[in-house]
Order: C-alpha cells, then structure tokens, then sequence
C-alpha cells in the first residue's frame, strides 16, 4: 500500500465516521432498560408531533441556531415538553449563552434525564424528557453560577407557557 491509497483510506473512513455521526439514531430504542410514563407508536408520534419536532425529540435531530422564538422569549413561565407537556424548565433560569439554542443553568426538579452521548466522538450528556423521553439537548460545564452548567436545549422541543398575571 502506497502512501497516497493509505491516506484516501483514512480519509473516507473518517467521511463515513463522520456522516454516521450526523445522522439521525433512532431513538424509540433509547436504552434498553428506559421505560417512559407517556409512550406512543413512532406513527402515533409522527402524528402528534410537527415532522421538525419528531425530528428532533424522537430522532436526536439539531434545530439550526438562531431559528427558534423561544431563543428570544423573555416573560415569566414555563417551558414544557412539546411532546407531553411536562414542565421542563423555569423562565427564571434562562440566560443568554450566545450559543443560539434557548439556555438555561438548571432544569425543574425531577422533570429530566440524562444519558452519554458519543454521537460527536466525544462524550456529551444527552438531556431528554424524563416522562416521554424526548430528547432535548445537552448539557454542558460552562454555564453561569450557581450550577456552573448550561442546558443547551432545543427550541422546537418545548411550547412556552407564560405566567398568569
């Protein structure tokens, strides 16, 4: 083998690597061991959920940054899972990470789960609805006090519900 034959080599298994890496994984097979309190049918799902947001909280798909409204609301309330509704996140603890994705340094008590992700090749911690298990985002260590972490989550899996005044 040549140089030239050894580093094409390389070079398309690291493009086949990185194309399985952005695909979508099939996430109605999470873990094995996951049950979720709510569950439907990937067709029951397709039907209650838009095909962007079955995209992303059934098939571990990424929103482009900088396109949800969510990134840019500001009242007082509550994010819920788009898929079933629980409520996931305070508005109080939303920030501005710059990052393009609706942020926030802590999650409700009890309202997520957590997982490694290596879909990157590098570990991640995957965040998902603890009742439906949609997926959400990831967490990562460089958020703001007092948690030190930012939920990097995905617009389109939540629905805003404003405060009552």
């Amino acid at each position: 083998m040549n140089r030239r034959t050894f580093l094409l080599s390389g070079a398309a298994l690291a493009s086949m690597g990185g194309l399985y890496a952005l695909k979508p994984s099939n996430s109605e097979a999470l873990a094995e061991d996951e049950v979720f309190e709510v569950t439907y049918t990937p067709q029951e799902w397709r039907t209650l959920l838009s095909p962007d947001q079955y995209a992303v909280l059934r098939e571990e798909a990424t929103e482009r940054p900088f396109t949800s409204e969510l990134l840019y609301e500001k009242r007082e309330g509550t994010y819920n899972c788009a898929g079933c509704a629980l409520p996931l996140y305070a508005s109080n603890t939303k920030f501005d990470s710059g990052t393009g994705w609706p942020s926030f340094y802590e999650s409700l008590p009890d309202a997520v789960g957590t997982r490694r992700d290596f879909k990157l090749f590098i570990p991640r911690t995957e965040v998902h609805c603890r009742r439906c298990g949609g997926h959400l985002g990831h967490i990562f260590n460089d958020g703001p006090p007092p948690t030190g972490l930012r939920h990097c989550i995905n617009g389109i899996a939540m629905v805003f519900e404003a405060q009552a005044a």
